[in-house]
């Protein structure tokens, strides 16, 4: 049992090292496994990885596009018996006329849908359809994320794509950049991630991100002190922009690397009004505060947690277990026929 949660190594081709995963991940939980494709498709993680880097290399913003589009697969759930219901990781976000075109979903970047689409072309093309959109989309995600400087892990698979998108219902559920620290940790826990830990590291990625400026706080204090040249920068920026609608970097220092600067900035400019309402939350409510502080002063704790957290968080699974497909196409059903038994359950 012990061998089966050790730490597997990942070949990152595009980079020529070998990746040392270093969070151990239980090989036989609910059907996923580090090991799933080996046999299968074992130039499965060459091919995401050496898409991704090339694709980043034209748009280094796609590794914030690509985080967007986990959480908002992942987190919105749907507790029900039904084999057409999604649940989890499971790439219904990339189904079109669907969930996308809901409010919280607005924005999602088509340069990062159309990248998980053309991996699933080639992989399919070198292995025949034997890999998930969904696990494409776990791969590509965790990959982008060490390209731009974060940690290296290893992820289970052996994910299905759902059979239908999330409801409107269940989109709600994805919480807003206004929410209170209590409304946040209520939504997380109803997605099954109840530590709070969760709840700050995976607001550790944007430190990659950007928002709208009407998504900030402006005023309460924001450059009142003349030395804070970043605060001052941010505040006339958006109060320059004719609406909301201008984008606006959440991590002033390092927009582009994936690091724990956004959380030492956060400490810095929490009650300046120039981050993210949700996230100057935690940064002053003492069940998230420490947590805040403790990645400011360690990335390495950091680093830690969030790989821990994102392997969670991609093994949110449904009540009847492992229950879908494996597309053919990302962003379409295999067939509007009710699907046979081979399609709703994963291999062993």
């Amino acid at each position: 049992m012990a061998a089966r949660r050790r730490s597997v190594l990942v070949v990152g081709a595009a980079v020529g090292l070998l990746v040392a995963a270093a969070s151990a991940v239980s090989a036989g939980s609910g059907g996923l496994s580090v090991y799933f494709h080996v046999e299968s498709c074992p130039q499965l993680e060459t091919i995401v990885r050496s898409n991704v880097d090339a694709a980043i290399r034209q748009n280094v913003r796609l590794t914030a596009g690509l985080l967007r589009v986990l959480f908002h697969d992942c987190f919105p759930q749907v507790r029900t018996s039904s084999s057409a219901s999604p649940y989890g990781c499971d790439a219904s976000i990339l189904l079109d006329n669907g969930e996308r075109s809901l409010p919280p979903n607005v924005g999602l970047q088509q340069e990062v849908l159309q990248l998980i689409e053309d991996i699933r072309g080639k992989v399919h093309a070198q292995c025949g359809a034997t890999v998930s959109c969904a696990d494409i989309t776990v791969l590509a995600t965790r990959d982008a994320v060490n390209l731009a400087g974060g940690p290296a892990f290893s992820v289970p698979l052996g994910r299905l794509d759902s059979l239908a998108p999330a409801s409107r219902n269940d989109v709600s559920k994805l919480p807003p950049p206004t929410a209170s620290v209590d409304q946040l940790l209520a939504a997380f826990k109803n997605a099954s991630l109840d530590d709070p830990a969760d709840l700050v590291a995976l607001s550790g990625a944007h430190t990659v991100g950007k928002a709208h400026c009407n998504a900030f706080q402006q005023g309460g204090g924001a450059g009142d002190d003349d030395d804070d040249m970043i605060s001052k920068c941010v505040t006339e920026t958006c109060s320059a922009a004719a609406s909301g609608g201008v984008l606006r970097d959440l991590d002033f220092l390092t927009p582009t690397v994936f690091d724990n600067l956004y959380f030492v900035e956060l400490t810095l400019r929490k009650n300046k009004g120039v981050m993210l309402p949700s996230d100057q939350g935690l940064a002053t409510d003492p069940r998230t505060s420490w947590l805040v502080q403790g990645f400011a002063d360690n990335h390495w704790w950091f680093f830690d947690q969030f790989k821990t957290s994102m392997i969670k968080m991609s093994q949110l699974r449904g009540p009847q277990g492992n229950v879908g497909e494996v597309r053919r196409n990302c962003f379409s059903r295999n067939s509007n026929a009710i699907p046979g038994a081979a399609d709703l359950t994963a291999s062993a």
